[in-house]
């Protein structure tokens, strides 16, 4: 009976007709282009990095006051490109330890605390309890991590666990315009991995002298050698775990585009996503797709199925190919042999070592605080490569357990839904939260981009079931009425 009535519902006018683009936001967005431009040119450091800041977040607040499309669009651009502009200015004008450009993207997100400082209180009528209790974890984890460090190293470790919280909520709120968010984010990811796809591509075959440049300034050996073919890939973004991510959601919505652009996409997209050497994410790929394709009815796997088929002709002949065939090949054989693998034992160590600390660290050490004292009494600085003992070694028992029950909550909520099998980007989306989900044992999933990517598609599978629900009582409503 549901699938009746979802593809009834379906079928009225839910995607309005594309208007223009709003002609004062793009002079807006122009003018934060421009003023990069030429202080990068100029290699202005000093004026670019305070003034690039101060103009995305006020560029931020008039788009989202004024045209929330084009500020859902102006967000994802500013995580995908902020970290290659940051390069590019350190470059120019001299490398910044303090890295303090990156704070941008985050200030442009937290425009979206607008709407949970104004709804959060009555949310939990509208199903906001998982966001709810996903601030509470994170507020608690603040509080902690102001008495045990410095307030600017706890509210610089916050920005890492609100964000994602503050915009999936505010997607949350905002479910009326589900239509709108289901086009916008096909196009954004399409065009995202198209561009940071070829960049990484390059980025690769001929490493850029400003990325060279700052793989040295960083002194990073994770990420490999600074020279071409030796580089780990992480294109446009500030590391390859942020890129994989941000390239296996939309490897994943790109199944959902119809335009020929999605072809060439996925080409250099796949390409790239191998190149990150990023086994967690490839993983976690898999559990995506194996999740949309379960979701889907039987005529809507059929199309999938031959999607995924024209893409693997397209892409599989580029992975053979030299000088990639060669590192790809290399890191898919290590997962046949991960006991002599470095990466895997040293993830071993942490897990083993990082275990009971964090489990048995009851108040937490707080948002920002990376040290503990050891046996000795000295403190040492804390890595803990896993999602889960981060939560509880960062936010204790009491902020982990509302954290992570509000994540669990929300991701068990949309898998009781059944508007995935007629809508395919809900099937594609709640495919997403549960790939970024099955990453937080092997990474901190939750945090930065990823965390975006993880609380924002389960955000938007909850605002696309509320607006089918909400066109189903209407046209029920309506049929009352004229009975």
């Amino acid at each position: 009976m549901i699938d009746k009535q979802l593809t009834f519902n379906s079928s009225l006018p839910t995607n309005p007709p594309q208007q223009h683009p709003p002609l004062f936001g793009w002079l807006a967005i122009s003018g934060l282009v421009l003023f990069s431009a030429a202080c990068i040119a100029v290699g202005a450091g000093s004026i670019f990095r305070p003034g690039y800041v101060a103009v995305s977040f006020l560029v931020g607040v008039f788009l989202y006051w004024r045209y929330p499309p084009l500020y859902m669009g102006f967000l994802w651009w500013m995580w995908f490109l902020t970290p290659l502009v940051s390069r590019l200015i350190d470059y120019r004008s001299g490398f910044d330890s303090s890295r303090f450009l990156l704070i941008s993207q985050y200030l442009v997100t937290l425009i979206t605390m607008h709407a949970a400082i104004k709804e959060l209180p009555r949310a939990h009528r509208q199903g906001g309890l998982p966001f709810i209790l996903a601030f509470l974890g994170v507020f608690y984890g603040y509080l902690i991590g102001l008495v045990k460090t410095s307030p600017f190293t706890a509210a610089r470790g916050l920005l890492d666990w609100l964000t994602p919280i503050s915009f999936a909520f505010y997607v949350f709120i905002n479910w009326r315009n589900y239509p709108q968010y289901r086009q916008g984010l096909t196009r954004i990811f399409l065009w995202g991995v198209l561009v940071t796809g070829v960049y990484g591509i390059v980025q690769f075959l001929i490493a850029p002298e400003w990325d060279r440049f700052w793989l040295v300034s960083t002194k990073l050996k994770s990420f490999g050698d600074p020279v071409p073919l030796g580089m780990r890939v992480w294109s446009t973004m500030a590391s390859p775990g942020p890129f994989a991510a941000t390239m296996m959601a939309g490897l994943l919505l790109l199944f959902n585009s119809k335009e020929l652009l999605r072809i060439p996409a996925a080409a250099a997209g796949y390409l790239t996503f191998l190149l990150t050497m990023v086994r967690t994410l490839w993983g976690a790929w898999v559990v995506g797709v194996l999740s949309l394709i379960s979701s889907l009815k039987p005529r809507i796997q059929m199309r999938l199925f031959v999607t995924i088929l024209i893409m693997a002709i397209c892409v599989v002949p580029l992975t053979t190919m030299e000088p990639f065939s060669d590192v790809i090949s290399k890191r898919l054989q290590t997962f046949s042999n991960l006991d002599r693998d470095n990466s895997a034992q040293i993830r071993q160590e942490i897990y083993k070592n990082g275990l009971s600390k964090a489990l048995t660290n009851g108040l937490g050490n707080g948002i920002g605080n990376t040290f503990i004292v050891n046996e000795k009494g000295v403190l040492v600085p804390v890595v803990i490569d896993s999602g889960i003992l981060d939560m509880f070694f960062t936010l204790g028992w009491f902020g982990a357990i509302f954290y992570l029950g509000g994540l669990i909550l929300v991701l068990f909520q949309v898998f009781q839904y059944a508007e995935p099998r007629i809508d395919q980007f809900l099937a594609a989306a709640r495919a997403i939260g549960l790939a970024c989900f099955a990453t937080l044992p092997g990474g901190s999933g939750m945090l930065g981009v990823a965390g975006m990517i993880l609380w924002g598609f389960l955000a938007i599978s909850v605002a696309g079931h509320n607006y089918y629900v909400y066109q189903r009582n209407s046209m029920s409503q309506y049929g009352n009425k004229y009975k």
